[in-house]
């Protein structure tokens, strides 16, 4: 079997969704490391440094899987797109399946 074309909106369309739920993973771990370092800058009195911290932490679920979904989107996109222009040159990927 040789995969001679991909679908490059259907490939972005997966990358995206399968990269905004890592950054979704990423963006809580952000958050939570966020939030702890706004209970210690509360808890040694800085002013603002926990409004602040819960802000980024916010941001970081919003933010990450965005950006990577995005990204992840774009690249598979071009790249489905580079590998159907070179495959029908050189002949696609060849397969093996049982």
């Amino acid at each position: 079997m040789v995969i001679r074309r991909i679908g490059p909106l259907s490939l972005a369309k997966l990358a995206g969704v399968l990269y905004a739920a890592i950054g979704l993973i990423v963006g809580a771990v952000f958050a939570a490391i966020s939030a702890i370092g706004g209970f210690s800058a509360a808890a040694a009195r800085s002013e603002g440094a926990p409004v602040v911290a819960a802000l980024f932490g916010v941001g970081a679920i919003v933010f990450f899987p965005l950006l990577y979904g995005g990204m992840a989107f774009l690249m598979a996109l071009t790249g489905a797109a580079l590998y159907n222009a070179i495959a029908g040159i050189v002949g696609g990927v060849e397969v093996q399946m049982q």
